[in-house]
């Protein structure tokens, strides 16, 4: 059967479509935290935070049909529901923004946030890690360096140093935070030399595809003084952290410590329905509406909004936020506990953990370990998967209805799964 599906994806959808997983799981049916493949097993979901909610709410399902059995259309028509959903959302905000964009995916708001700081600036220049993701256009598929573009990376683009736990910027966990903010001033230098001129920087505020490392509250103040220094922008990609994952704030930045002047958004915005925003302050709305014509003709569908409405309908009377805070404290104290001889060290931040394996003092990545440590969660029934430069740092990621009875059933299947996955000699 899954055979008889990967050849017909190879014949339908073209080669090398990616899968999760060495035998990829054929879903049928999800529910909050649990999903099924065809074959009737169960999989706790530990991954998926475009559930945030959990799969197949019941009040964001009714949002979406309800509305839909009345009208769908476009923002340029009126309509109450996209307007209702940006206070809402904005409500959530500070730091002066207060306007937003609705779009379909992360990526074209990550491909509006790189255009906004072009026209606050009048330059191009832009600023990322050198492990990073922020989508798929050509704009910000550019700002990867998982697979180079054809014809080599643009020029008004630099790359600078991911921060690090086990091997931080410029050799010392201490001195990392300075050492991040130097890589970001001579890029900017180098931009400004080259004549793209520097237009901002975007980054993840707990660098999740970077690996989840340890940087602390403050860590970005000295970029981030660096950066306005120069009259740049200051983008927080929140499709991952946002909307209560880190716990004990709404927003990756707040819990980071810094004032962003643009904000993407995307996956968990209404629960699975496709749906993105890029929120600024009015002058960077302003600046953007004057320079770009833009308009999206599925972003900010009444469907997909009241769909937006039901997620934080949902967050705020199920306390969500709180139960995300509540369960992060306690993975984290179990998986401080685990022990393993390749486990190098365990990172969180809210319901946003990592664990790191190594397989020396000089901390080359255990990549083929994490690889076998999935498969051998999977066939358990927990669903995860594994992030950072070398791939060898555990990532798990679950819904925000994940309980802390979900924890233990993880945590205990994956110390069995420690003790039994063989170390490659």
């Amino acid at each position: 059967m899954t055979e008889d599906m990967l050849a017909r994806r190879a014949r339908l959808m073209g080669p090398n479509v990616p899968t999760f997983y060495r035998n990829p799981v054929h879903l049928v049916r999800g529910q909050g935290v649990w999903l099924w493949d065809a074959a009737g097993k169960r999989y706790l979901d530990c991954y998926n935070n475009v559930a945030h909610v959990g799969h197949c709410h019941p009040r964001v399902v009714a949002a979406i049909a309800g509305q839909a059995a009345v009208l769908n259309t476009h923002t340029r028509y009126l309509h109450d529901n996209v307007l209702d959903y940006i206070e809402r959302l904005t409500g959530h905000l500070g730091h002066g923004i207060s306007q937003a964009i609705m779009t379909c995916t992360g990526s074209e708001a990550n491909d509006i946030a790189l255009r906004m700081a072009q026209a606050v600036t009048g330059k191009t220049g832009i600023i990322a890690t050198d492990n990073t993701y922020h989508g798929n256009t050509a704009a910000v598929s550019a700002l990867s360096t998982r697979r180079p573009p054809i014809g080599g990376y643009p020029g008004h683009v630099r790359f600078v140093p991911a921060p690090d736990s086990l091997r931080p910027v410029g050799g010392s966990v201490d001195g990392q935070a300075q050492a991040f903010a130097a890589h970001v001033a001579r890029a900017i230098a180098e931009l400004e030399a080259a004549g793209h001129g520097f237009s901002g920087m975007i980054l993840c505020p707990v660098f999740a595809n970077e690996g989840l490392p340890a940087v602390a509250p403050g860590f970005l103040d000295p970029t981030v003084a660096v950066i306005r220094k120069a009259g740049g922008l200051v983008i927080a990609d929140e499709v991952q952290p946002g909307f209560g994952r880190v716990g004990s704030h709404f927003w990756g930045h707040d819990w980071l410590g810094f004032a962003p002047d643009v904000v993407t958004v995307g996956k968990p915005m209404a629960n699975g329905h496709p749906v993105g925003a890029v929120l600024a302050r009015p002058d960077v709305m302003g600046a953007f509406r004057e320079a770009f014509g833009y308009f999206n003709t599925f972003g900010g569908n009444p469907v997909s909004a009241a769909a937006c409405l039901a997620v934080l309908d949902v967050m705020a009377d199920e306390g969500l936020q709180a139960q995300a805070a509540t369960v992060s404290a306690h993975v984290m104290d179990r998986m401080r506990a685990l022990r393993h001889p390749l486990l190098a060290e365990v990172r969180g931040a809210g319901l946003f953990f990592g664990a790191e394996f190594v397989l020396d003092d000089a901390m080359t990545p255990a990549t083929a370990f994490v690889a076998d440590l999935v498969e051998a969660m999977v066939a358990r029934g927990f669903l995860l998967n594994r992030i950072g430069r070398g791939a060898n740092t555990l990532k798990i990621r679950p819904p925000l209805v994940f309980s802390l009875e979900n924890a233990d059933s993880l945590i205990d299947a994956l110390e069995q799964a420690l003790r039994e996955t063989p170390v490659a000699a």
